[in-house]
């Protein structure tokens, strides 16, 4: 009879414990999935307000139509790559924030345009939705990171394994958004 509340409770005990790593691993899952769409709600924020900064100074910049156009379609392909997954996503949002910068650098050669009060309305949103993206990838990449580590370790690995819970990939940043820029104060 002890023999059998013996096993009884090392099941039970067994049985606890894979239900919490599981419990445990959909918990991780799911705040990577809603960082993701942290992520992805700021995107579709910088997306829209795009379209309006390019019409509000396509009429200033009439000998500027390949920078226009090298923006609307940058703004196209990130769109589109919405559905590709994080590594597809980020690659395109990587070339819009290139071609965001050409538009920015640009726009300072017009003095007319850089007084635009819609303009630098624009350019404060969008500079406002660049730190939000940044917020937010910087927490999706933390909790894809704990994810990923959860189901690494041994056990949780044996439950991922079992379960199919399968690693994600980081949003990465380009390589020129890592880099310190240099202070010369010797000018």
């Amino acid at each position: 009879m002890i023999a059998v509340i013996v096993i009884i409770v090392v099941v039970v005990a067994i049985a606890l414990g894979v239900a919490g790593i599981y419990n445990g691993l959909v918990k991780r899952r799911n705040q990577v999935s809603n960082s993701w769409s942290q992520i992805d709600v700021q995107l579709k924020r910088r997306h829209d307000l795009i379209p309006n900064l390019v019409e509000a100074v396509k009429d200033y910049m009439q000998y500027e139509r390949e920078t226009l156009t090298a923006v609307t379609q940058a703004r196209a392909g990130a769109v589109a790559a919405g559905a590709q997954g994080p590594a597809a996503q980020a690659s395109a949002e990587n070339m819009l924030t290139q071609t965001l910068r050409s538009l920015f650098a640009v726009v300072e050669n017009y003095p007319d345009l850089k007084a635009n009060q819609n303009v630098m309305s624009l350019q404060e949103e969008l500079t406002s939705t660049e730190n939000k993206i940044s917020f937010a990838r910087q927490f999706y990449n933390d909790s894809v990171m704990t994810y990923n580590v959860k189901i690494q370790q041994f056990p949780s690995n044996l439950i991922a394994g079992m379960f199919n819970f399968t690693e994600r990939q980081f949003f990465q940043a380009e390589e020129t958004d890592k880099e310190v820029p240099k202070v010369d104060l010797k000018s």
